[in-house]
């Protein structure tokens, strides 16, 4: 049994090397371990479900807009709306336009898809970084290859979507799980697919857009190649994403804090255009 004097002194040794560790410049959790126990429960921003379900297919998952919508991140006259204004347009929509109302959206969706634009508009408080994001950009480049088929910031490639501010309001470990993910689906416009023509030739890439007499497909050197069906012999969709599904075993744990933290960190330059790298080729 410890005697009180050296009770005393071994709490005292352990109260001492808990504040060094706490307080050193150079500790880092997210070095030693995966950082990942405090946010299992945020792996969504309140409101992003709904926004992505209901908004973001016209207004695009970052609010940038499509050609069916408008851009409502940048927007000098989004931003300046009230929360109340935008409360009512989504709930009510806008008479003559293609903004529809959204009645089955109760007020405390509607409040947290307003907190969640607010949040993509660039008011987000700040956030603990799991890594460095400056090796993560390194490995974003180099030993993960996602800019490859990725782009931030008018840089990188071109069939994956663009991640220009993608873990913006993201969470740590959301974004850490989409890219360990081990069984993915590709959405429509990312999914793959095996073309072969009538007279042999075969193509193989991302099926852009496709109907019931048409294929439009880019394949990896970016050109788009047109197709009517009655012009293909087989249309192979692959089951697979062309996302890579072993990045538990090629990035350590550390690399790992280090890519969603150049993810978590980064955002389009202002008035940066997105580079498109894009060649149509007709084909036939």
């Amino acid at each position: 049994m410890l005697s009180s004097r050296n009770s005393s002194r071994l709490l005292l040794g352990l109260s001492l090397l808990l504040c060094a560790g706490a307080f050193h410049p150079s500790y880092s959790l997210a070095q030693e371990h995966d950082f990942w126990g405090d946010d299992e429960k945020t792996t969504a921003v309140p409101g992003q479900r709904a926004f992505e379900s209901n908004c973001a297919g016209c207004h695009g998952l970052d609010g940038r807009g499509s050609d069916k919508a408008s851009n409502i991140l940048e927007s000098v006259e989004a931003q300046r709306l009230s929360d109340a204004q935008v409360s009512a347009i989504i709930s009510k929509g806008i008479t003559g336009t293609s903004m529809p109302a959204f009645p089955d959206l109760d007020e405390r969706q509607i409040r947290a898809v307003v907190g969640y634009l607010r949040i993509l508009q660039g008011k987000l408080e700040a956030r603990t970084l799991p890594g460095d994001p400056a090796r993560g950009k390194r490995i974003f480049i180099g030993k993960g290859e996602c800019s490859t088929c990725h782009a931030i910031s008018g840089s990188g490639g071109f069939l994956g979507p663009d991640l220009s501010g993608y873990g913006s309001a993201m969470s740590a470990k959301a974004i850490r799980d989409e890219i360990v993910k081990a069984d993915r689906i590709s959405r429509a416009g990312y999914r793959s697919a095996v073309l072969v023509t009538r007279d042999g030739d075969r193509l193989e890439g991302i099926i852009r857009n496709e109907d019931n007499f048409s294929v439009q497909l880019q394949t990896k050197d970016g050109s788009f190649h047109f197709l009517q069906r009655s012009e293909l012999r087989t249309v192979e969709h692959l089951r697979l994403s062309l996302m890579p599904t072993d990045y538990r075993e090629r990035l350590s744990p550390r690399e790992l804090n280090d890519l969603v933290s150049y993810l978590m960190n980064s955002a389009p330059t202002p008035g940066q255009a997105p580079t498109s790298h894009k060649t149509e080729t007709p084909t036939k």
